[in-house]
């Protein structure tokens, strides 16, 4: 039996529609899933219409949320409509994912933006999805072919990124490295732990992050019998783990990982949250405006998404 996954459409403005619309039509998806489109008709019908899709509503599951009934919708930039949109259909498809409806979620690109100007604070799908399912303990998860990591911090300024490494949010984070491995069915992970310092604080010559928080979380997590190393000089470790020495790397801040992932797999990176009651993917990139509603946007990544949110577990 084929599993039901829940694709959401994203923001409207953005390439969510475009690209949601056209994996589902590729043949790697095709015979792999059932896929349960949640959006709006009125933005699914226009998407269908001006890129000439053969998608049809009698024979790929739909539902309309209801929030946009006009096809002359804002495209190409931020609203508030967008916003409210976009978290309309997120929250349509965690209660399907929290009633056993569906298998997965499969997220397509919202913009922080037009979050804001809708009122809504949160700064991302991972906070929002998080307190929607009543997570406590959660991270950021990437997935590519050649490189896996998650972040012990997320979308912050860099400024703050020292004070938030503390042994507890390390350790925590590598905890759930751990339980990343476990949904993707990585069997003996080997986990490393990057440093925040160039060098990894050369012995604390350039900075004590590593003395003070990281190093102790690596060891006790040994302690707790995790298969974990660190810390290492980040301007080693992602060449390492490119060339399979490691399985995934725990991350200190958000552009330490995503830069190199980003360099290999700008075009099938996919994001997991880890730590969730349910399993949730998405493609590893944003809203793209200034290409949105053009009929040019690539769908590989939110395709790998797809075809990753079918092999995980939870």
């Amino acid at each position: 039996m084929l599993r039901k996954i829940a694709i959401t459409i994203g923001d409207p403005a953005g390439i969510g529609p475009e690209v949601a619309l056209k994996s589902i039509m590729s043949n790697d998806i095709a015979g792999l899933c059932e896929p349960v489109i949640i959006g709006d008709m009125a933005v699914i019908e226009e998407a269908v219409e001006r890129f000439d899709l053969p998608v049809s509503p009698e024979y790929i599951e739909i539902v309309n949320v209801g929030q946009i009934t006009d096809r002359e919708f804002i495209k190409g930039r931020p609203s508030a409509a967008g916003g409210r949109a976009s978290v309309a259909y997120i929250k349509k498809a965690v209660d399907l994912a929290l009633n056993n409806s569906v298998d997965a979620i499969v997220t397509a690109p919202i913009s922080k933006e037009s979050l804001n100007i809708a009122g809504f604070k949160w700064p991302g799908h991972t906070e929002m999805l998080a307190e929607l399912t009543g997570a406590k303990d959660f991270a950021m998860v990437f997935y590519s072919e050649h490189l896996r990591l998650i972040l012990v911090t997320r979308h912050t300024a860099l400024r703050n990124v020292p004070s938030m490494i503390t042994k507890d949010n390390v350790l925590r984070t590598i905890v759930l490295a751990l339980k990343a491995c476990d949904i993707m069915d990585i069997g003996n992970p080997r986990i490393a732990v990057a440093g925040l310092n160039p060098h990894a604080g050369e012995s604390g010559i350039f900075g004590s992050e590593e003395i003070d928080a990281i190093e102790p979380a690596v060891k006790e997590a040994r302690q707790l019998g995790i298969p974990v190393s660190g810390p290492y000089p980040p301007d080693v470790l992602f060449h390492k783990a490119y060339n399979d020495e490691f399985d995934i790397i725990v991350c200190m801040y958000h552009d330490q990982g995503l830069i190199p992932l980003k360099m290999i797999a700008f075009d099938r990176g996919v994001n997991i949250t880890v730590g969730l009651p349910i399993i949730r993917t998405s493609p590893d990139h944003g809203t793209a405006n200034d290409i949105a509603w053009k009929g040019i946007a690539n769908p590989s990544s939110i395709t790998e998404a797809i075809k990753l949110s079918v092999k995980m577990r939870k």
